[in-house]
């Protein structure tokens, strides 16, 4: 449950602090600040009045500010918070730039913050990309000792010096923490292996892979973990990566379509303990999808980026064309041109969004399953998967990184094949080919031709273009109606001649092939540049379209809906698949009813050309800012259920976006269109 407590208005270039309210310039490091603020009080439960910000803190004669400090138990007053001996925690946070080893501003300065504070037993330095956990003591000649550990303790009084962690206690990640994370993974892969970024990201993507599949084996205790004494010794390291490695013997088999039988954890046993340590305090299974989205998305992008014409399709984006499609149950669903699995996933979503609610009506809310029927949720996610959604793409790395983001958002059987689409089906692979038959409950041998491949309910997808990647390939060509020459006569009607064009683009063969991967009666929604709905010499495309299918709408999305990568205009075209029998009545009648085109225009994508979020301003420029307060309801450490209070502040992003589904339903009802 969650009710709007507040509006509040933010001035250009400032931030509100989370945890005491005040206006602060909006700055890299900033950014970083508030984001561990929102862990303390969200994933290690500090409450805020424990918390100060900016604290003075006496270094001799000067005063030097902590950037955050957490206050020990026992401190109750203002006064009491007054004394800096009664700090139990210090965190520094830096901006991206600066460096661990910096003289000034590194980890040497949180440790003399330490010092200075006789009870101050724990501390953090993170700029976001590397985090260093200390923990105090006094050796036996009076001097002080930091010890590195994983992680503060949360404010039950919690770590992980000894122990296995408890399923119940796992956190669900919050804000940009689940993107700190991922960084930081990545970032010690790549400077502790000398591999190149995309070859650290497979081996992240190996990592992933383990601690979903630890996960999800509800009934048993946790394999993925390291204590703090095993991060920093030797053998302790040697068990991690045993214990990990045993779990990626399991990810093998499950997943065999995506490692072969001779794959093995190319890290070293510290870098592996390293990264285990960042990850192993999450339930990534229950983290909320868009969190791990903008993670997933922050990670893929940076290091997997291809130049085949691919660009990734902004979450907004997908999330409205998915809406508006509104794939049901049991319709199989796919993505032709699947990239990292953005539609795939999001439709899917929706799929496990409306399981939820089923399970919920029949157990209570999620927070209060047992083991048994959270096993049962989970398996009927990966039925639901295994059964209904489909992606095709050609290149293997992003093939990869479907599975890896289907994954995250709890399955590991979803439907993923690493095909070129457009060629022949007679010339896929044919174990791949076989796999698609079985996996769509066809008879082997059943998909022949470009004529035997209706099989999909839906199709939603952003398909590579551009003139940069044309098809010549004739056998390529020939399977296509828009592989061929057309001809206007002198009516103004359209004619395919039996010579072939000597190129295409790669949008305007996807367009065919979609329709010839459908079923009758099926539906599409495509990402397309504008040429084809506009250009005058792509006429005979649009004539096309017009004779196979029924326009429902078009989208026009914003000039900068793809940048900061690509400045492409581009629209979202959704297509309904006429029968045999449509197609022929027209054909005899020589008439096409008329019908009505939902058309929109998105002004306001949310983002800028640089990629920037744009956020919703009043009269006076300044961003407006909801905060919210929910009931949340989750397991303590001896598995009871509890509820506490938890407050999310919100910028309203400028994007209209989230606007179109509601309208686009509301129009398709008046006009009797059913899905």
């Amino acid at each position: 449950m969650a009710e709007i407590d507040k509006v509040i208005v933010i001035p250009e270039g400032k931030i509100r602090d989370y945890v005491d309210g005040t206006i602060r310039n909006d700055t890299p490091e900033e950014y970083v600040r508030q984001t561990v603020e929102k862990r303390l009080v969200n994933e290690h439960k500090y409450p805020k009045e424990k918390i100060a910000v900016e604290y003075p803190i006496q270094m001799g004669s000067g005063r030097k500010r902590a950037d955050i400090v957490v206050f020990s138990d026992d401190v109750l007053t203002e006064v009491d918070k007054k004394d800096q001996h009664r700090i139990k925690i210090i965190i520094e946070c830096k901006k991206e730039a600066v460096k661990p080893s910096d003289k000034d501003n590194g980890i040497e300065q949180l440790k003399t913050y330490m010092s200075a504070c006789n009870n101050c037993e724990w501390g953090m330095w993170t700029n976001g990309l590397h985090k260093t956990v200390y923990r105090k003591s006094v050796d036996e000649k009076g001097h002080f000792v930091f010890s590195e550990f994983n992680d503060i303790p949360s404010a039950d009084g919690s770590t992980d010096e000894n122990e296995r962690p408890n399923r119940n206690t796992l956190k669900k990640a919050y804000d940009d923490n689940l993107l700190f994370v991922f960084r930081t993974c990545h970032n010690i892969i790549y400077s502790n292996e000398g591999l190149q970024p995309n070859e650290a990201f497979f081996e992240f993507l190996k990592v992933i892979f383990c601690k979903i599949h630890d996960e999800h084996q509800v009934l048993d205790p946790i394999q993925f973990y390291t204590t703090s004494k095993e991060r920093n010794y030797k053998d302790g390291q040697a068990s991690v990566y045993r214990r990990i490695s045993n779990i990626f013997e399991a990810v093998k088999k499950k997943n065999s379509q995506i490692f072969a039988a001779n794959d093995t954890l190319n890290l070293h046993p510290r870098t592996l303990t390293f990264v285990v340590a960042e990850l192993q305090k999450y339930a990534l299974l229950k983290t909320n999808i868009d969190i791990k989205g903008k993670a997933y998305e922050e990670i893929v992008g940076a290091n997997l980026r291809g130049d085949r014409g691919q660009f990734f399709t902004p979450r907004n984006v997908m999330k409205m064309a998915v809406d508006m499609i509104n794939p049901k149950d049991n319709e199989k669903v796919l993505d032709s041109s699947c990239g990292t699995g953005g539609f795939v996933v999001t439709a899917m979503n929706k799929a496990i969004e409306r399981l939820k609610e089923r399970f919920e009506k029949l157990y209570g809310e999620q927070a209060s399953w047992s083991s048994d029927i959270q096993q049962a949720y989970t398996d009927k996610i990966s039925e639901t998967a295994k059964e209904n959604f489909f992606g095709f793409d050609i290149d293997p790395s992003l093939v990869k990184a479907t599975k890896m983001n289907m994954v995250m958002n709890n399955d590991g059987n979803g439907n993923i094949f690493q095909m070129n689409t457009l060629l022949p089906p007679q010339e896929w692979d044919s174990g791949v080919r076989a796999h698609l038959e079985d996996a769509l409950h066809i008879d082997n041998g059943s998909i022949k031709n470009h004529n035997t491949l209706g099989f999909f309910d839906v199709i939603v997808t952003n398909p590579p273009f551009g003139s940069k990647i044309p098809i010549r390939d004739t056998q390529i060509l020939e399977q296509f109606d828009l592989g061929h020459i057309w001809q206007k006569d002198s009516n103004g009607s359209w004619h395919m001649t039996e010579r072939l064009q000597s190129s295409v683009p790669p949008e305007q063969l996807f367009i065919e092939r979609i329709l010839q991967l459908l079923k009758e009666g099926g539906r599409t929604a495509i990402v397309l540049p504008d040429s084809i709905l506009g250009s005058p010499g792509l006429e005979y495309i649009r004539y096309w379209l017009i004779k196979k299918t029924r326009i429902v709408a078009s989208i026009d999305l914003h000039a900068d809906a793809f940048q900061p990568h690509n400045g492409t205009q581009c629209s979202i075209l959704f297509l309904l698949k006429k029968t045999k029998y449509e197609i022929d009545e027209e054909e005899k009648s020589r008439q096409i009813i008329d019908y009505n085109i939902f058309m929109t225009m998105i002004d306001h994508i949310g983002h800028d050309k640089r990629g920037n979020i744009l956020y919703k301003r009043d009269e006076k420029g300044n961003i407006i800012m909801t905060e919210k307060e929910d009931l949340v309801a989750e397991k303590d450490a001896d598995g009871n259920l509890v509820y506490r209070k938890e407050t999310r502040q919100e910028r309203g992003i400028n994007d209209q976006t989230v606007l179109v589904a509601d309208v686009f339903a509301k129009w398709k009802k008046q006009e009797g269109i059913a899905w």
